[in-house]
């Protein structure tokens, strides 16, 4: 699976996703990252991918042409329509679930299209719907100063799901009964001279007993 992320700052996301989990995916290649930076794709020497909104109004918008040229570098000469999603951040989008990470790993390129300034010229989504299926989420209900962090934050969701990453199945929470509160050793604790203990059903081996103390928490 191959996750193509249009950003002016890879190096930001490249951060995160060579550490820990996803990185080892990325090592194991379960998943591949590339980028794609708008700014290469400007025809001026400033590099610039901005410009002032029309209709007025603060900030800047950035260019359309850059962005889908961007996807296109990205997808290659040859797109698969089937197997190709285009994700495009939006407050007002649809807020993403889980469900929507579970269908996404049914596509073998996902392209996130990460906005910055006061957001992309609306062209560039008309445009990009003529070449693959794009998906609007919004991730959280925050308004962020780009969308790396939503992207991110798909990336992870998205490649947790993926066969092997977490070694187990079950290792994904939101396919068992779990809980927000968990626990670990030792079976007591001691600050300020109060002891904090973990709850006894969890340490009877009663695993319908500890199913149901975990439903209700």
């Amino acid at each position: 699976m191959k996750f193509h992320l249009i950003t002016l700052f890879p190096e930001a996301c490249d951060a995160y996703l060579n550490a820990s989990i996803i990185g080892r995916a990325r090592k194991e290649k379960k998943m591949v990252v590339k980028y794609q930076n708008p700014r290469d794709f400007v025809d001026n020497k400033w590099g610039k991918v901005d410009e002032r909104p029309y209709g007025g109004g603060p900030g800047m918008v950035m260019s359309a042409l850059p962005i889908v040229k961007a996807v296109q570098a990205a997808l290659g000469k040859t797109v698969r329509q089937r197997l190709t999603v285009i994700v495009w951040f939006s407050p007002s989008g649809k807020q993403f679930t889980n469900k929507d990470a579970d269908k996404l790993t049914k596509y073998d390129d996902v392209v996130l299209v990460c906005g910055r300034y006061e957001g992309i010229d609306e062209r560039a989504k008309k445009i990009l719907k003529t070449l693959a299926t794009v998906k609007e989420f919004a991730v959280g209900e925050a308004v962020y100063t780009g969308g790396e962090i939503p992207a991110l934050a798909i990336v992870d969701a998205v490649t947790r799901r993926l066969p092997g990453v977490l070694g187990k199945d079950a290792s994904v929470e939101e396919r068992r009964i779990a809980s927000s509160a968990v626990y670990t050793r030792p079976e007591t604790i001691s600050y300020k001279k109060k002891n904090y203990r973990v709850p006894k059903v969890l340490q009877t081996g009663h695993h319908a007993n500890i199913d149901n103390w975990r439903s209700k928490k």
